[in-house]
Formats: structure tokens, C-alpha cells, sequence
């Protein structure tokens, strides 16, 4: 079945990058484009998914990324629970695998989730019969980060194909950065990934990126600066010697952005770490810096994926094995 308002395949669930085709690439973010305008006009709600349920279920905490897919939900006219997993069962010990369960016999259509470990998103959605969307599962994947990244690129340089992307900073723990390097290369741009080398991954030669120690040789010529948030609650041991070391180095200023284009965008996740990961100077420049319309393409590439994923559709009678 397909969504033929914009040609998207039905997906069961989006759960990553990897794997995904370029057309469906391209069909979510061409459905993201139709959602732009309505989120900029007064009356920004369809009843789309009216009668639909969808629970962020949120093990970690992020403000930005669950209020963006609560407010794609609602301005679809979905119905939104939002699971304080911090006074849930969790903290009595039940586990994922109980929740899922919980969860699912009330039915909902979609469940929007993010978990500190790799491969939860995935468990959790081979034992529910309703849409599981993943918002962060560990250092895996952040598809829709990925997909907002892409869409808000696209929308300044027209197509990613060629581009030149560095991708900057805490490469090892950043699940943005691997489902946005799958995308972009699916999408036919060229990756390099930027950081010192305690925060490389171990496998980060078979991702088929140039791999640069060094802001100036890393930087020299591209397109697209994307930096990374140094994600020091993941780190276990000492991975920098100091902040301001750190920010020396790989810290992104108006001296190291010399050698990229002279219109290159520049990028950011969020939240921002001033002074660690960019100087306000080169966050807040006007001509350049993107990452105001990050966000609010997020809500855009939110609206679509709900859409793809259960516009229409309602969750099957009974459980999932």
C-alpha cells in the first residue's frame, strides 16, 4: 500500500535510516514540504488522524524532540499521552518488554520512543501490533533528526546530491550523526566526520566517510558544517582532556569556518553548547547558521512520518507475538 498523496511506501515502522530507499527518502521529505505552509498559517490543524492515538513514550529526556512529535500529533488531530516514564512503573521495575505490553493493550496507533540503549526501539516493536517510531534508541539511530536535517538542507541547496557534509565533534555516542550519515550517503551526498580520535568510533572505517582529526583540513571546501553536541553524559572516563581544550581544537569559530565554502550552512542538533561546540558568533549568523529552521522543520517531518506511517491505518485486534 502506498501513500499516494506523495508516493511514500507504507512502513510498519521507522525505526532508522539504514535501509531505507532514496525514493522514500524523497517522499517523506516531499510530504514534509506540503506541511511547511500549514504550520505557518493560523489555522495549523487537520483532522487527519482524528480518532488516532499516539503515546511518546520517552525513557530519556528531550524536551525539543518530544514537543516537536506532540506537536505533529496534535496538529493532525491526533489525541497525544506523554509517559513520565520518571513516576512510571519503570522506576518500580517492570521492564520494557511489561510496558510494550501495557501499552499495547490499550490500543494505540502509534508510540513514539526513545531509550538510552541500542536495539530497545527495535525489541519493543516486534512485540506490539501498532506503528513504533523511533526518537533515539542509544548510539543506534535518530531517523527523524536525520530527515529534518535533510530536508532543511534541501530546502537551501536544492538537492544533497554532491554535497560536501563535515560532520563534527562526539561522533562515538551521537546517534544523529550515524542516521545522518546513512542519509546522506543514500541521498548521494560525500561524508567526512570530524573530531578528535578518542571520540571516533571503533568502526568508523567501514561507514565509508573520510575520517579527519583536524577542524581545518576537515572543514577545507564543503557545503554543510553539521556540529555535533559533546554528549558528556554518555561518556564513561575521560574522552577530552578539558572543555576549553575541546573547544580550542574542535570548537566551531569564525577562524576555523574560513576554510569551508564561503556559503556554507551551519548546523546544529540541539541543544547547543556555546562555547564548547560553537561560538555564539557563528550560531547566531544570520546569512549561514540553520539551526532555527531545524526546528521547526522538525514539526514538518514529524507531520509526514505520522502520516505515512498511520494515516491510515488503525491498530489490529489483539497482540503481537
Amino acid at each position: 500500500m502506498t501513500n499516494k498523496r506523495a508516493g511514500v511506501p507504507r512502513l510498519p515502522h521507522l525505526l532508522g535510516i539504514e535501509g531505507l530507499s532514496p525514493e522514500t527518502i524523497s517522499g517523506l521529505l516531499d510530504l514534509s514540504e506540503s506541511y511547511i505552509d500549514q504550520n505557518r498559517s493560523v489555522d495549523k490543524r487537520r483532522d487527519l488522524l482524528t480518532g488516532r492515538t499516539v503515546i511518546n513514550l520517552f525513557f530519556e529526556n528531550s524536551t525539543r524532540t518530544r514537543t516537536s512529535f506532540e506537536v505533529a500529533a496534535k496538529r493532525l488531530g491526533a489525541d497525544v499521552i506523554n509517559m513520565d516514564v520518571a513516576t512510571s512503573s519503570v522506576r518500580k521495575g517492570e521492564t520494557l518488554l511489561d510496558t510494550a505490553m501495557t501499552l499495547n493493550a490499550m490500543r494505540p496507533d502509534a508510540i513514539v520512543v526513545r531509550h538510552a540503549e541500542s536495539g530497545a526501539v527495535n525489541l519493543l516493536s516486534q512485540k506490539v501490533n501498532c506503528t513504533v517510531i523511533n526518537a533515539g534508541d542509544g548510539q543506534h539511530e535518530h531517523p527523524t533528526q536525520a530527515l529534518l536535517d535533510a530536508l532543511t538542507i534541501r530546502r537551501r541547496r536544492g538537492s544533497l546530491q554532491g554535497l560536501e557534509v563535515a560532520i563534527c565533534g562526539d561522533i562515538m555516542h551521537s546517534r544523529v550523526a550515524r542516521s545522518n550519515i546513512h542519509l546522506l550517503q543514500i541521498m548521494g551526498a560525500r561524508v567526512r566526520v570530524v573530531g578528535p580520535p578518542t571520540l571516533m568510533p571503533t568502526d568508523i572505517d567501514k561507514m565509508g566517510v573520510e575520517v579527519h582529526y583536524n577542524m581545518k583540513n576537515g572543514l577545507k571546501d564543503v557545503d554543510i558544517v553539521m556540529m555535533l553536541r559533546l554528549q558528556t553524559e554518555r561518556m564513561q572516563g575521560m574522552f577530552v582532556p578539558s572543555i576549553s581544550e575541546y573547544f580550542r581544537f574542535f570548537g566551531l569559530d569564525s577562524e576555523k569556518l574560513k576554510v569551508a565554502k564561503p556559503d556554507a550552512l551551519i548546523m546544529h542538533p540541539g541543544p547547543m553548547n556555546r562555547g564548547v561546540e560553537i561560538d555564539s558568533e557563528v550560531a547566531d549568523d544570520l546569512d549561514r547558521s540553520v539551526i532555527h529552521e531545524q526546528v521547526e522543520m522538525g514539526v514538518a517531518v514529524r507531520m509526514a512520518c505520522l502520516e505515512a506511517l498511520i494515516g491510515g491505518r488503525r491498530n489490529s485486534v489483539g497482540a503481537a507475538a
